[in-house]
């Protein structure tokens, strides 16, 4: 598509709502978009794969809204996603694109009271966004709540939602539905389970694929640091002091690990939070929106934050622990140099990690540079590290 086509009116898209998705910031759809948009548009099952920060959301709430501008309707699209953080992403998309079209939309995850839900339920939304956990509890004990007349249903991150054990919530879901909806299923790779739930519950869909299985964003510079164990820290604190006033993100391996990791770098006066599971909603909402608003330039997270979270000015990403399941390297990964801006990545390796990045080398099929940090620069915080590990300690007792 050459770029003079290559806008919203070009796809087909309602005006209005080409005139919001340039409000957003969305100056022209991306290629993901391109494909899949005319398509939902058309009325055409979808399965999409793509990269990540390739612009999936939009390529199916462009769709799913259009069609309801033709023929408004309520409760018209239901919406999946693995993780609470992810469907509140996706509902915030919905909300901006409709904000000035009368849409209302809801989110349904878990971690927030059903009864405030089922009020909202009870007002019949345009479109409900949910995890399938809390979904499958709305379906079974909120009286008068069905999906029957839904005539939309996107299921995103489905490889994520497979792999989390989600297949009964989604088959009791699928059931619940029209059987002459629109499905559009998105997902980060093809596996054996997505292929079984596609052909479970999309009727003659298109294939639209824009990248290679394990790609990383093109404008993404990765490295590897190789770090002796006890001096992790060190050479964190020096990363961070070097990238100073950016947004940095780094991934740890526990839930336990994360938080003591995020308040020594407190203790080390960098402005850090943390992010992971175990947390309740409202301090991982707390946590996000910190560092969405830079009051906070330091997000240490759990695999929780891999995949879903939309922010694009994270600079840096730092796999502090490299992942044991080495595809979620990949999504970690992808959390920077999103939407065609430039990002760094840089993946610890102490002497018990060769082994698995040499499977993680083998897997992106590339030999990453090293970083350069010298080895003085990193010691000469090895004083003040050892004293917030210290404070950490005891912080994380009195939690």
């Amino acid at each position: 598509m050459s770029d003079d086509n290559n806008t919203w009116e070009a796809l087909g898209v309602h005006p209005k709502l080409s005139e919001a998705c340039l409000a957003l910031g969305w100056s022209k759809p991306t290629p993901i978009q391109e494909q899949a948009i005319p398509l939902g548009i058309e009325g055409r099952d979808v399965i999409g794969l793509a990269e990540t920060g390739s612009g999936k959301t939009g390529a199916f709430a462009v769709p799913v809204i259009h069609r309801l501008l033709d023929k408004p309707r309520r409760l018209y699209a239901a919406v999946l996603a693995p993780t609470r953080e992810l469907a509140f992403q996706i509902l915030e998309v919905f909300q901006g694109l409709g904000a000035g079209l009368g849409l209302r939309a809801v989110g349904v995850v878990g971690g927030v009271d059903m009864v405030d839900q089922a009020v909202a339920l009870a007002k019949y939304p345009h479109v409900v966004v949910a995890t399938p956990g809390r979904l499958v509890d709305h379906l079974q004990n909120t009286k008068g709540f069905s999906l029957r007349s839904t005539q939309c249903l996107v299921m995103d991150e489905a490889d994520r939602m497979l792999s989390m054990d989600f297949e009964k919530e989604l088959d009791a879901i699928l059931q619940s539905t029209n059987e002459d909806r629109l499905t559009m299923l998105f997902s980060a790779t093809m596996t054996s389970k997505v292929q079984k739930l596609q052909r479970a519950s999309l009727s003659n869909p298109k294939r639209v694929e824009v990248s290679d299985k394990y790609k990383a964003p093109a404008k993404l510079s990765q490295f590897y640091l190789f770090v002796p164990a006890k001096f992790k820290d060190c050479y964190l604190a020096e990363i961070l002091s070097a990238h100073a006033g950016e947004l940095a993100l780094v991934f740890a391996a526990t839930c336990s690990g994360a938080t003591k990791l995020a308040l020594a770098l407190r203790r080390l006066d960098f402005s850090a939070v943390c992010l992971h599971g175990q947390m309740s909603q409202p301090k991982r909402l707390g946590a996000l929106n910190k560092f969405k608003a830079r009051h906070a330039t330091v997000l240490v997270a759990t695999d929780v934050a891999a995949r879903g979270l939309d922010i694009p000015a994270v600079d840096l990403v730092v796999n502090y622990d490299i992942p044991n399941h080495l595809k979620e390297y990949i999504h970690r990964v992808g959390r920077t140099a999103r939407a065609g801006k430039p990002g760094k990545a840089i993946a610890f390796v102490t002497q018990y990690d060769v082994e698995l990045y040499q499977r993680l080398e083998h897997l992106i099929g590339r030999k990453l540079p090293a970083c350069s940090v010298e080895e003085n620069d990193a010691l000469r915080w090895h004083e003040r590290v050892t004293q917030a590990q210290r404070q950490a300690t005891i912080d994380l007792r009195r939690l």
